[in-house]
């Protein structure tokens, strides 16, 4: 699909498949926009043949050019904070980040200022884009990966949909204690919170579904350390941790869930990540490289 930001708008060359379908199906089911924004963008003429104005049930032809109002400025929503952000992906819809050790996503307070998202507000606007900060998913302080950002309402609600429907593929490597017996494995057990500690979570008869995948992919016996490959179906709240601490594989380093302190942090990372494109559908995928020295090297080439 060719496109084009130009300003505010979005340009897009009609691809073959749009052809003599109405602007309002291609824009509810063909780019998935949301009840709401396509409301607003009734309301304010945010789409155009040509650069034209006209009606919703005009059906495009070949050579036109649809502009899509997606890219209005918005008031940035966290504090812009100097830091070197590692891309890994970036277009005018998405940036992919690799987040580095001990640093969270997102503020969790006001003028919170060293969080990923305040160097991604920093790298907008070093760009001169105006928009707000949406983080997709998560990953724990200590945990090292690729974390994706949109980089407008539409790509937001796209990506936030394809997440529910578990389209979004997330990798991670693991350094976990002992041999285990099983080279492949799924674990399914039910996840909820530890009401003796208020920031743990524990397998519980009344959790949230929680399913792992896992695959052994390296054993150090000197160490009698293994170096797992993981993929998630699910993304509860310290989903690995705590499934690989259940079959007596606590991640090194993760005191929380029985891991020894043999390194700075638990040694969890989200090596690899793939995704729809939230506008063009293009398969993407981002290999993320480890950032410090809590894995043996070349791990990451593992994944691929």
């Amino acid at each position: 699909m060719k496109m084009s930001k130009k300003g505010e708008w979005l340009e897009i060359q009609v691809p073959e498949h749009w052809i003599g379908n109405s602007i309002e199906y291609i824009l509810k089911n063909l780019l998935h926009v949301p009840k709401k924004q396509l409301h607003q963008l009734r309301m304010e003429k945010g789409a155009k043949r040509n650069g034209e104005d006209v009606a919703w049930s005009t059906e495009l032809q070949k050579g036109d050019k649809l502009q899509i109002h997606l890219f209005p400025k918005e008031e940035l929503d966290v504090q812009p904070t100097y830091m070197d952000v590692k891309v890994l992906f970036e277009d005018d819809h998405v940036l992919v980040v690799n987040k580095p050790a001990g640093m969270k996503v997102h503020p969790n307070m006001e003028g919170q200022t060293d969080t990923l998202a305040n160097g991604v507000a920093f790298h907008f606007q070093g760009q001169g884009l105006e928009a707000k900060i949406r983080h997709i998913h998560r990953l724990d302080q200590d945990t090292t990966g690729a974390v994706i950002f949109a980089k407008h309402a539409l790509a937001g609600s796209n990506m936030d949909r394809l997440l529910e429907q578990k389209k979004i593929k997330r990798t991670y490597i693991a350094l976990i204690k002992g041999k285990v017996t099983k080279k492949k494995g799924i674990i399914n057990e039910l996840i909820g919170k530890d009401r003796h500690h208020p920031s743990r979570r524990r397998v519980s008869p009344k959790g949230q579904e929680a399913i792992t995948h896992y695959e052994v992919v390296k054993y150090d016996a000197k160490n009698n350390q293994s170096v797992v490959k993981i993929d998630l179906e699910t993304g509860r709240t310290h989903q690995i941790r705590v499934h690989m601490s259940h079959i007596g594989h606590p991640l090194v380093g993760d005191v929380l869930y029985g891991g020894k302190k043999q390194a700075p942090r638990q040694a969890l990372h989200a090596a690899k990540i793939t995704f729809p494109h939230p506008i063009t559908e293009e398969e993407i995928e981002c290999i993320a490289p480890l950032l410090d020295n809590v894995f043996p090297p070349g791990c990451t080439n593992l994944i691929k």
